[in-house]
């Protein structure tokens, strides 16, 4: 029928689409932006423009020569313009002074706009599209009179997994780059070897992945970018070992420890672990953003800390921005800070009370403090504004590990206290398990569905798809708290 013939026919070219290596997300495609546009302009005549690109950017009224320039690569099905939006790079160019350069990428590359980070003819030295962006810095160096010395490249899902081929293939032009929810550079070389990347671990050794980027630049010694890698525990779209596998790709090029020498919680339940060049000073910073599903991080507000508008793929959680920013410097702080001095550790926490259910807390103020976040189990549970705090909704009978730390007026988060246990009032919670598929886990109350996925209840844990075909094992270890138990329960 033609009816049929047509819906299959969309159905085919989507999927012939994702298997060519697009990234997913959601929407429809954004029309070029014009150059009327919020002080968006296009920029033309940037060179041979070998990979097809246009170049758009933004630069801040009265900027002086000398600044840093600053290349923001979009994500799928999105356009320049997205980018200039929502990622928070305008707002923070205007602060900090600035420019940056918007490359767009469209349907006639790619079926959904994609940067071509799987094709090895499009993200090689001298080649296609890295080629292009390459011929942006440069033009906007000749533009805008940016400081050779302080170019960076950042990128959201397929504009990340670019962002880290254009480190490797020049880091002779870029000083930094960051990488939010995107690939290792050079992970996949044709489009067929793509899906792979995106989904599972590709069980390299760090040396093997910090071979990939020596070879995108043969004889390139150093000095190499400084990389941020920023993912979402929750990504089903590109999995989360890909950001492990960039902290082995570019710790190794730096040749230091796969082990971080600092970690420190940060707003929207995000962790920073930092790992350190000989120097003492951070050459690759990876934040784990709880939680968080495929996107770039943002803030919207106007504090400190805040920036971007949140939307399709710019989730609302931490802005990415600011504090890639801050590790580059930006701000005119010399980098490498991750936002500054922390504060200390708040002392004297205590366990005031307890019931069945709650555990109530008290600590000694921290001198600039603005606020405390009150962590259980490591696990961000809550803020307050003063020196206590009560947790409820605990199991009865059972031990709880409590931190405190400090938040300073630009939300950074200082150290942890010492940890003290809390133990609730009351008889033990019994465990028990169930197993079924995801749609009767989800009718049975156990589990909840979000996008066509099923996630476990209290845990949150993802199950998979929301369907009848899909089975697992979930264990309730307090009342209405599950968690996956497919490798066995008690009798």
């Amino acid at each position: 029928m033609a009816g049929h013939t047509s819906r299959a026919g969309r159905i085919g070219r989507w999927a012939k689409a994702l298997v060519a290596g697009a990234l997913l997300t959601a929407g429809m495609l954004t029309g070029a932006p014009q150059a009327s546009a919020a002080g968006l302009g296009q920029v033309t005549g940037f060179g041979s423009n070998p990979g097809n690109l246009a170049m758009y950017s933004y630069v801040p009224s009265g900027l002086a020569t000398g600044k840093p320039l600053v290349v923001a690569l979009h994500g799928c099905v999105q356009s320049a313009t997205d980018y200039y939006n929502n990622s928070g790079w305008a707002q923070l160019a205007d602060r900090w002074g600035f420019a940056v350069v918007f490359p767009q990428t469209g349907a006639t590359n790619n079926a959904l706009s994609c940067f071509s980070w799987f094709d090895s003819s499009k993200d090689t030295r001298g080649k296609g599209e890295a080629l292009s962006v390459k011929q942006m810095v440069d033009k906007a160096v000749a533009l805008y009179g940016s400081d050779p010395s302080r170019v960076y490249v950042t990128g959201l899902s397929a504009g990340a997994g670019m962002a880290a081929d254009l480190l490797a293939d020049y880091p002779d032009v870029f000083a930094g780059g960051s990488i939010a929810s995107g690939l290792p550079a050079q992970c996949a070389t044709t489009q067929s070897a793509a899906s792979g990347c995106q989904n599972s671990n590709q069980n390299l050794t760090p040396a093997q992945w910090g071979d990939k980027v020596r070879a995108s630049n043969p004889g390139w010694t150093g000095p190499w970018p400084r990389v941020a890698i920023w993912h979402g525990s929750s990504d089903t779209t590109v999995a989360p070992v890909n950001a492990t596998e960039l902290r082995d790709q570019w710790t190794n090029v730096w040749g230091i420890p796969q082990t971080a020498s600092a970690t420190r919680s940060l707003p929207g339940s995000t962790t920073l672990s930092e790992y350190n060049d000989s120097a003492g000073r951070p050459a690759v910073q990876l934040y784990n953003v709880s939680g968080m599903g495929h996107g770039l991080p943002v803030s919207p507000g106007s504090g400190t800390a805040n920036c971007g508008q949140a939307g399709a793929y710019f989730l609302n959680t931490i802005c990415s921005s600011y504090w890639t920013g801050l590790f580059w410097g930006l701000d005119s702080s010399g980098g490498d800070n991750g936002g500054g001095t922390q504060l200390p550790a708040p002392g004297g926490l205590a366990v005031t009370g307890t019931t069945e259910t709650t555990a109530s807390l008290s600590w000694n103020p921290v001198a600039g403090a603005a606020s405390y976040t009150v962590y259980r189990g490591g696990a961000q549970v809550g803020a307050a504004t003063g020196t206590a705090y009560t947790d409820s909704g605990l199991s009865a009978a059972t031990g709880y590990a409590y931190t405190v730390a400090a938040v300073d007026a630009n939300g950074a988060v200082g150290k942890a206290s010492s940890a003290v246990t809390a133990t609730t009032t009351g008889s033990v919670f019994t465990p028990r398990c169930w197993t079924d598929n995801n749609y009767n886990q989800v009718a049975a109350g156990r589990a909840h569905q979000s996008g066509g996925y099923a996630y476990a209840n209290g845990s949150n844990q993802n199950m998979g798809l929301w369907n009848l075909f899909v089975v697992h094992t979930l264990k309730e270890t307090s009342a209405g708290f599950f968690v996956l138990a497919d490798s066995g329960c008690p009798a």
